[in-house]
């Protein structure tokens, strides 16, 4: 008995940085309970996502052998480069938001602690999502994820913008999820199998099947929803508008990076991608997408609604890559999102050193706030320049390797319309991003409503802040080192 208690545990030794996420949000929780404390939350959730973090660095790099993973937990969840690579950028972005919500709610009245628990039990669900192959740990992770997120966008419930938010994704969201089940219904009722590789065995003899194709829209429709993708969209700026800065920073990032990396795993292990019917949706929703993202940006005086629209485009981005090269995206799509996750960290990370959770009016999310930013704060003028850059894709940021690539994928896969829509979308977009960096150096407002502490840049967001900048202007100069990194990121 012994014996095979000890082999189970080895056998989840795979799964220890998702398990030390799990263990932190048990500490939390005792700590709650014993005293309610920022700091002895907020710490104790940043040492266990650091924890997990090093406990993954050190399997990938070989330090810590975890060995294979245990049978029955192998059916559920994958461990492989693809997995890897997503929860480290799931980590390292996780630490980030954490950092900017510890300084963003310091001086918040109400009770603080709850959030890092509702953040902790999200991002466990997004580390799962990025290892699921089953529908079965497809939707309880992706639920794992969701759920906490409908109280962490409504936590400043005294703003009604914000408790509009939570319960504006929370409809959306669920629907979204009845849609995901009924297509997985469908599939199965055709396929006979919840996993992800069986239904790729049994695909050959029934790929013209109404029912199956049915399933798949369904499923498609339900994802489109999660990466708002166009034209299941109209969520995404409201909610990020009405979220806090920080929530909204995390829904950018992890919820973007995990929903995409189950979304490749899901079309490539089933082979659901080679359906012309799946390949035409997918086409048609990057177009709209890139379409309607980019155009309605246009017209955006609110920063943050302009990047919810902003991630609009850069999801149809993405799209293209998927259905250009089929089984050889996965490296490319998770160097984009890595880069798109870090940027927006970037951006929103700015909008939350500007603002504040006690004006009930809102945050520092209209553009007329930035107005003259450069006269009195020229290195956080620097670092949301550079995050524009990036966004737009524009040469010396990492921004422009990982829009190259998508602009090659599609002209690899001879997607000539396609790669026409990326051109014409970043042409677009590169409008509304430089008028945000010109208001940044217009002359300054007499009556200043929002700005930064004046030692931000030694703080911890701010250092955050700078730091990713940095890996933005880095790996825009020296993209060899990303580009290597990604290639371990592959699907076994």
């Amino acid at each position: 008995m012994t014996e095979f208690t000890m082999n189970d545990l080895m056998g989840l030794m795979p799964y220890a940085p998702i398990v030390a996420v799990i263990i932190t949000v048990l500490l939390v929780m005792i700590a709650i309970t014993i005293k309610r404390s920022h700091v002895i939350a907020g710490t104790i959730t940043v040492i266990g996502l650091n924890v997990g973090l090093f406990t993954l660095i050190g399997q990938m790099t070989g330090i810590i052998d975890s060995g294979p993973a245990l049978f029955e937990a192998s059916q559920l969840f994958a461990i492989d480069g693809f997995a890897q690579f997503n929860m480290l950028v799931i980590f390292i972005c996780a630490l980030a938001c954490c950092t900017l919500s510890y300084a963003y709610f310091d001086n918040y009245h109400d009770n603080k602690d709850e959030l890092y628990l509702l953040m902790l039990l999200s991002t466990s669900g997004a580390l799962l999502m990025v290892c699921a192959q089953h529908m079965a740990s497809f939707f309880v992770s992706l639920e794992l994820l969701s759920v906490p997120l409908y109280g962490m966008l409504a936590y400043t419930f005294l703003r009604s913008r914000s408790l509009e938010s939570g319960l504006k994704y929370l409809v959306l969201s669920a629907t979204a999820s009845a849609t995901l089940l009924m297509g997985m219904a469908f599939i199965y009722a055709q396929v006979g199998s919840l996993g992800f590789k069986p239904i790729s065995l049994q695909l050959a003899t029934m790929y013209q099947s109404p029912l199956l194709i049915l399933g798949a829209a369904l499923m498609m429709f339900g994802i489109a929803f999660k990466l708002s993708a166009a034209p299941f969209h109209i969520w995404t700026p409201d909610v990020y508008e009405g979220a806090p800065a920080p929530v909204a920073t995390y829904l950018a990032s992890v919820t973007k990076v995990a929903m995409m990396a189950l979304a490749i795993r899901f079309l490539l292990d089933t082979k659901l991608l080679v359906l012309p019917s799946v390949q035409m949706l997918l086409m048609v929703m990057a177009t709209l997408s890139i379409l309607i993202g980019n155009l309605l940006a246009v017209r955006q005086t609110n920063l943050k609604r302009l990047l919810g629209y902003s991630s609009i485009a850069h999801m149809g981005y993405v799209l293209i890559v998927i259905v250009s090269i089929g089984p050889g995206a996965d490296s490319v799509v998770t160097m984009y999102m890595a880069i798109y996750a870090f940027t927006s960290i970037g951006a929103f990370g700015a909008v939350t050193l500007m603002s504040s959770p006690f004006r009930m009016t809102g945050e520092a999310d209209e553009l007329s706030h930035y107005q003259g930013l450069f006269w009195r704060r020229p290195v956080l003028t620097a670092v949301i320049t550079i995050m524009m850059l990036s966004l737009a894709g524009i040469p010396l940021t990492a921004g422009f390797i990982t829009k190259f690539f998508a602009i090659f994928a599609a002209v690899q896969g001879a997607q000539w319309f396609l790669a026409a829509m990326i051109i014409i979308g970043s042409s677009i977009g590169l409008f509304y991003y430089l008028r945000v960096m010109l208001t940044l150096f217009k002359r300054p407002k007499q009556f200043i409503e929002f700005d930064v502490v004046g030692h931000w840049g030694v703080r911890t967001g701010g250092i955050m802040v700078i730091a990713v900048t940095v890996v933005i202007v880095f790996f825009g100069i020296l993209p060899s080192t990303l580009i290597e990194w990604s290639t371990l990121a592959r699907i076994w």
